[in-house]
């Protein structure tokens, strides 16, 4: 039997956070076939929404990669729902798409992202690498600095 997502992230000094329902009229995620698809989800620490603030101005690279980090554990946690812990139906993380809100003259976007992206590698190893796309808003739900969705292929 297979680690559950939880002892998994467990292993790397964390805690999958509860999930939570749709503030809007969305869903929190979707499939097709084998596709997971995960709306966007924020950083937040017990509960409430975390690294408030802009990169380039309120919020340092290292405190943006916190965030991205924190984002992506919010990722795990609708992934863990969906295969209901059963770590081993993840047969690959496919793409992440990493939303920075940012003041006009931040360019490390990327550095950003790779809080999320070194998460999820440490956590899921190679099937953990990704496609990603990391781009610069001007603002995000809750005053949030990260809000990262996914696609995720699921075994059977």
């Amino acid at each position: 039997m297979s680690k559950s997502l939880a002892q998994l992230v467990a292993e790397h000094g964390h805690t999958l956070p509860a999930t939570r329902p749709p503030v809007a009229n969305y869903l929190s995620t979707t499939r097709a076939g084998n596709l997971l698809f995960i709306a966007g989800q924020i950083a937040q620490r017990d509960g409430e929404p975390a690294g408030i603030g802009r990169l380039g101005a309120a919020l340092s690279v290292a405190e943006g990669r916190e965030a991205a980090a924190l984002a992506a554990l919010g990722l795990l946690a609708q992934i863990d729902a969906v295969v209901e812990g059963d770590a081993g139906r993840v047969k690959r993380i496919l793409r992440l798409g990493v939303f920075i809100a940012a003041e006009p003259s931040f360019d490390e976007h990327s550095q950003v992202a790779n809080g999320a992206s070194d998460l999820l590698v440490a956590i899921f190893g190679d099937i953990g690498r990704h496609a990603r796309t990391a781009v610069g808003v001007s603002s995000l739900p809750a005053g949030v600095a990260v809000e990262i969705d996914a696609i995720v292929e699921l075994v059977g």
